[in-house]
């Protein structure tokens, strides 16, 4: 009996210890520190998406209680001819935008990489849009874009050229978003280029200079394998920013002529907000993120063959 009480008295003393003991400790401000970060994942992405999977499999329309109907959203998705086109615009958006994007921007980057008088005002005011309200960009673009009255027609004019109807054919309308939404952000991937090209060791270019190779040859065998990490950041960044385009779409086109610039986001924001429903919504929502992550998987794999890493 006495060596029970004992164990009793002994088993909470040393229990307090350790809590005392952790709480001062380095795993305790460990823990601290990332719980900001684990809580903000966990309320603001890791929950949400999990109620939009439930959300995906039942009819709600907002008022009223959600009415669990499994996978028949899916099927109607599958079914719907508008989601097929699309999703063949926001295909075609990313195609589009990707490469213009990061074009621009690294020869934006190589023309501006040297410390020349005047350099900091050009490099800031390319980079002023990304800074920019989205809606005041695209509100800017859309009346230079403007048929009659529009900058864009007018220099045509000027010239003898009789301007098209840019934002309402729909050969044009998708492809004038897609040169706003590629000259909005370039600015923040010509910065990270930016970066990259001044760490290029200088040595390198020496040693290939006196191998004998031009300016040409240097850029494709020494700044291009040195900077493609960077490449390869802009390229993932890029990719699923062009995936999730909504503001300029709803300011410029508002989704047309027809569906002719309908893309995805727009889409689930219209059958949400418009049509109220929430269950199809969640269940195009839930593709999108499945597409996002398939296009990343796919980068993140192919990178071992051709992203330069210094050992």
């Amino acid at each position: 009996m006495e060596s029970n009480v004992q164990t009793e008295k002994v088993l909470p003393t040393k229990g307090i210890k350790r809590r005392k003991k952790f709480i001062g400790s380095e795993s305790f401000y460990g823990y601290l520190f990332v719980s900001p970060m684990v809580i903000g994942f966990l309320l603001i992405m890791f929950f949400p998406l999990v109620y939009s999977i439930y959300m995906s499999l039942t009819d709600w329309q907002l008022l009223g209680d959600p009415n669990f109907i499994g996978t028949e959203n899916y099927q109607r998705l599958v079914n719907d001819p508008d989601f097929w086109v699309v999703l063949k615009n926001t295909l075609i958006f990313a195609a589009g935008l990707v490469p213009i994007n990061i074009l621009i921007a690294l020869m934006l980057a190589l023309l501006l990489q040297r410390n020349l008088p005047g350099i900091g005002f050009f490099r800031t005011a390319i980079f002023i849009p990304v800074m920019t309200s989205i809606v005041v960009w695209s509100i800017i673009w859309k009346y230079m874009f403007g048929t009659e009255e529009g900058f864009i027609n007018q220099v045509l004019a000027a010239i003898g050229i009789d301007g098209p109807a840019w934002l309402y054919d729909p050969d044009l309308a998708l492809g004038a978003v897609i040169v706003v939404s590629a000259l909005k952000n370039v600015g923040l991937n010509m910065v990270l280029f930016l970066a990259a090209l001044q760490q290029v060791d200088k040595n390198l270019y020496e040693a290939s200079y006196l191998d004998g190779a031009n300016k040409v040859k240097q850029f494709w065998h020494v700044t291009l394998p040195m900077i493609t990490p960077t490449v390869f950041l802009t390229l993932i960044l890029t990719v699923i920013g062009s995936m999730k385009v909504f503001g300029q779409i709803y300011v410029m086109t508002n989704g047309g002529p027809g569906n002719h610039t309908k893309v995805l986001v727009y889409y689930i924001w219209e059958n949400a907000f418009k049509l109220f429903d929430f269950g199809y919504a969640s269940a195009i929502a839930l593709v999108l993120f499945v597409i996002i992550l398939f296009f990343t998987i796919i980068q993140w794999s192919a990178r071992k063959r051709w992203v330069f890493h210094e050992e």
